[in-house]
């Protein structure tokens, strides 16, 4: 007789797992959202920070300048037109193929602090030389009209090297080994390199002539600010690249979290090791019940060599230790001590205890009776 769970634990477990599947979404999702890349604050025209842009942004507002800022550069490509100028900070954090495309704009160009894969993306005629310099005040020494005007600005960085000298070339602001601004014009644009953020920052704005020779280098009626997210400098290196090493920090943070879960959910799950404990059953079935449902069971499935070898095994657990035999006797130290203490010789019961599964109903009924009377005999001697 089988007896019905209650019909309150399935729904149970699968609240269990629900609960547990949603503290697991919740988590990833939560551990997703700190460890989302940080937007780059420097030289940002929406940056109130030392090292951002916001005050330079609003002079350039306050004189009818439109400064759209950017953090993807195919939003900035897009937005570029002739006449107007494009600002690249941080060109550190762009792909190679972004910055060939940046390099093919109509716009005027201006890069902040380039490296030298920038450089060979714009192709001009300028490399980098020497070691980074700190910032000081510097003289311009050059007939640039935005250097003259504004006149000595907070320079420094890493200088610049003009390869080709030209008459069109303007090389200010030069330090121990090189000019910190060049100006060149290009494919009927100027570029402009600039080898320090300094004199655009919040910080050094309205110190010397810094406010002055930015607004002077940035004369466009329409100004993009392309300032790329730290993200992206995952795609600089060259190369093919794995699956694995294009996925974020948080996938694995969030794969790291999905595993302890399942470890967890697996001891909560697995077996208990100890003493058992006692719980009152919910319906007490009384062993003849289960006896005989066990008996319908065989008989519905036809299991007649399941059922004999059932009756003939609990059989020999009965009457081998009472014949002096120890458990796992071998099939001739059985019959030959049964045969000892019953009629019946050592090839019947032989064949009773061990021999082929009977092949009908009528059949297994006999060999239960003459099992009965071996145990019944056995225990009379």
């Amino acid at each position: 007789m089988t007896v019905a769970a209650p019909s309150w634990l399935p729904r149970r477990r699968w609240r269990t797992w629900l609960v547990i599947g949603l503290i697991v979404l919740l988590g990833g999702g939560a551990i997703a959202a700190l460890h989302k890349a940080p937007a780059n604050q420097y030289l940002s025209p929406g940056s109130l920070g030392a090292d951002g842009t916001h005050a330079l942004g609003d002079i350039l507002a306050g004189l009818g300048r439109q400064v759209s800022t950017k953090t993807d550069a195919r939003a900035a490509i897009r937005a570029v037109t002739a006449g107007s100028t494009l600002v690249i900070t941080s060109p550190e954090y762009l792909s190679g193929a972004e910055l060939s495309a940046l390099a093919r704009v109509p716009a005027n160009v201006l890069i902040v602090q380039p490296d030298v894969a920038a450089l060979r993306a714009m192709a001009v005629p300028v490399s980098l030389t020497g070691k980074a310099e700190p910032v000081t005040v510097t003289s311009p020494a050059c007939s640039l009209a935005a250097a003259t005007l504004a006149g000595t600005a907070d320079m420094g960085g890493r200088n610049l090297f003009v390869t080709v000298p030209a008459t069109t070339t303007q090389e200010c602001y030069t330090s121990t080994s090189g000019p910190t601004l060049v100006q060149l014009p290009q494919h009927g644009r100027t570029v402009t390199l600039l080898a320090t953020g300094a004199p655009l920052t919040n910080a050094r704005l309205a110190s010397v002539g810094d406010a002055a020779l930015a607004i002077n280098l940035l004369p466009s009626r329409r100004i993009v600010w392309l300032v790329p997210a730290p993200v992206a400098v995952a795609a600089a290196p060259a190369g093919r690249r794995t699956f694995t090493s294009l996925l974020p920090l948080a996938v694995y943070l969030v794969v790291i979290q999905l595993a302890i879960a399942a470890a967890l959910a697996a001891a909560w799950r697995a077996r208990r090791l100890g003493p058992l404990v006692a719980e009152p059953l919910p319906v007490v079935v009384r062993a003849a019940e289960t006896t005989e449902g066990h008996g319908r069971l065989y008989q519905s499935r036809h299991a007649r060599a399941q059922a004999a070898d059932a009756l003939r095994s609990a059989l020999l657990s009965r009457l081998v230790p009472a014949v002096g035999l120890p458990r796992g006797a071998g099939q001739e130290a059985v019959v030959t001590a049964l045969a000892q203490r019953t009629r019946s010789g050592s090839p019947d019961l032989a064949r009773l205890l061990y021999g082929p599964a009977p092949t009908s109903d009528e059949a297994l009924l006999t060999v239960a009776r003459d099992l009965d009377k071996l145990e019944k005999e056995v225990g009379a001697t």
